[in-house]
């Protein structure tokens, strides 16, 4: 079940502030605030949605298509493509996702360990 109030849906209602990379009406990637590289960004979808899973199963082939198009956007805006990156998503408790709202981590910038 989605909670309303967990942290990146206060991000997307703005009562929480984040360093934005992009925002339209349906995506936001921002930095994180606990990087695990020297890049390293969140992806979010403007919807309400727990996990991938959650997010395919449940949008439309245009809100998922947008999602992950700008993902590759804000890849090349990073100049990421140039020397590689990890595009990683947790779900569950036994993947330790500490957020229950669909998001990825784009992590890059370095060699990755």
């Amino acid at each position: 079940m989605y909670d309303n109030n967990n942290v990146f849906a206060k991000i997307i209602k703005g009562e929480i502030s984040c360093e934005k990379v992009y925002e339209d009406d349906d995506v936001l990637f921002f930095k994180d605030i606990n990087p695990k590289a020297k890049i390293h960004i969140l992806g979010i979808p403007k919807v309400k949605c727990v996990d991938l899973v959650d997010f395919i199963s449940n949008y439309d082939e245009k809100t998922i298509s947008n999602f992950f198009k700008t993902t590759n956007n804000v890849i090349k805006k990073l100049e990421l493509n140039k020397g590689g990156y990890r595009v990683v998503s947790n779900s569950g408790i036994n993947g330790r996702q500490e957020v229950p709202h669909f998001h990825i981590h784009i992590l890059g910038g370095e060699i990755l360990d």
